[in-house]
């Protein structure tokens, strides 16, 4: 490919001419991509913390029994307390296909009442106690970090076995005792240690390693819970939304309770994907602001190097109307201005956005060296496809910024040009 090389030093040459006003007109455009990718790539962190902790958990919804009926329904009165029952575990998973899993769950402490009082030895503490079944450790969001988590056998066997949160681990047991396999009392009642967790919850203030976890139905049959469940535990099939999932369930409830489907208080339900649309819309909403923000200073820098260049323009009247008067064409005089625009654009866009990138990675290198994350927030980067779409912005934004000199420049008149002082 032929390359111009007498204009590119007369580029050069033009642009060494006036160093500070290049620099600072060129800062401009290097301020704009720089914002767009430390926002972006901030943006990017906080997500990736985010979606870190969420991809484990599994798109779940839990539903409870929340008030009474409010509306008559095919006979029945106003007034009536709508109890889940641990048959309509059973019920659910043959009548409602949207449904992949679902487990019942209760709970001593935790929604009203007070915590266990547990005791090992010379020590104790009150604690809140959590039913659970196999598979549901990514469910709550806990890693065993001693031991095991509560299995099928352990659900089958209404076994009396437990596992205990970090916190509960260290306030029950003295530093180096043996945890796995001793027995705590719970109420009265002996419980083998079997697991100790941790959590991912990074949520200030979280009390969850603050609970002790032992098989849903040993729970319900030990604290005088076997006539009712305190909540359901529904995950979806693969390929459902749980928003689906969650009101086929509340259906299913309805129709087998009376309830009347308008009457909306009696089931009460969180759904955690539902959540996590919401988050992912905020992400996409922080994408969005950072392009419209970023964009803005880059056309600002954009504007400030179209002006240069129309001073560039009168500064070079004549030199312009003696190209033209020695036959070089429009053409030739739009390109040399464009030119000259998109290559200040592109060289402090790209400087940019290699400090950008740079910066980014030392950040990210450094929390990394620190355990990889601070707070929610998790390896801040830009990836290819947004470089890629932050250089075109430079090329238009250049090209833009061009077009204004470069006609003005196509326009002037060799005769009038060649008399200017």
């Amino acid at each position: 490919m032929f390359i111009d090389i007498e204009k590119w030093r007369e580029i050069f040459s033009t642009l060494g001419q006036h160093k500070l006003r290049t620099t600072l007109t060129a800062f401009g455009v290097f301020w704009g991509i720089f914002m767009l990718t430390i926002l972006l790539g901030a943006g990017k962190g906080l997500e990736n913390g985010v979606i870190e902790d969420f991809k484990t958990v599994p798109p779940t919804a839990w539903i409870w029994s929340q008030s009474k009926t409010q509306i008559p329904y095919q006979g029945m009165p106003v007034g009536r307390t709508i109890g889940l029952k641990a048959e309509d575990v059973e019920g659910i998973r043959n009548n409602v296909p949207s449904v992949g899993r679902i487990y019942a769950q209760n709970s001593v402490g935790i929604w009203g009442g007070s915590p266990a009082y547990t005791v090992y030895k010379d020590r104790n503490g009150s604690f809140s106690i959590q039913g659970t079944h196999a598979g549901m450790a990514n469910i709550h969001q806990q890693t065993i970090e001693e031991g095991r988590y509560i299995n099928e056998i352990d659900d089958e066997k209404h076994r009396k076995v437990a596992i205990i949160g970090a916190r509960v681990k260290t306030q029950l047991f003295k530093p180096g005792e043996k945890v796995i396999g001793s027995d705590i009392t719970i109420s009265g009642i002996s419980f083998q240690v079997v697991g100790v967790y941790k959590t991912s919850d990074t949520n200030p203030g979280s009390t969850e390693e603050e609970k002790v976890y032992i098989p849903n139905d040993t729970l319900r049959y030990a604290f005088n819970q076997v006539s009712w469940v305190g909540s359901f535990v529904v995950i979806p099939k693969p390929g459902i939304h749980a928003s689906v999932a969650e009101q086929d369930v509340k259906n299913y409830l309805a129709e087998k309770n009376k309830v009347d489907p308008k009457d909306l208080g009696v089931f009460g339900s969180f759904n955690l994907q539902n959540e996590f649309d919401k988050i992912y819309g905020l992400f996409t909403g922080i994408k969005l602001f950072s392009w419209i923000v970023a964009i803005g200073t880059i056309m600002a820098g954009a504007i400030g190097v179209g002006n240069i260049m129309l001073i560039v323009v009168k500064e070079r009247t004549r030199e312009i109307g003696l190209r033209k008067a020695l036959g070089a064409t429009p053409r030739a005089i739009i390109t040399m201005i464009m030119q000259e625009s998109v290559f200040i654009t592109a060289v402090a866009g790209y400087c940019g956005l290699v400090v950008s990138v740079f910066l980014l990675e030392g950040v990210s290198a450094i929390m990394a060296a620190n355990g990889g994350k601070a707070g929610m927030f998790r390896h801040p980067e830009v990836d290819f496809k947004t470089a890629i779409m932050a250089l075109i912005v430079l090329i238009v934004a250049g090209v833009l910024a061009s077009l204004l000199p470069a006609a003005k420049a196509a326009s002037v008149n060799p005769i009038v040009a060649l008399q200017d002082e």
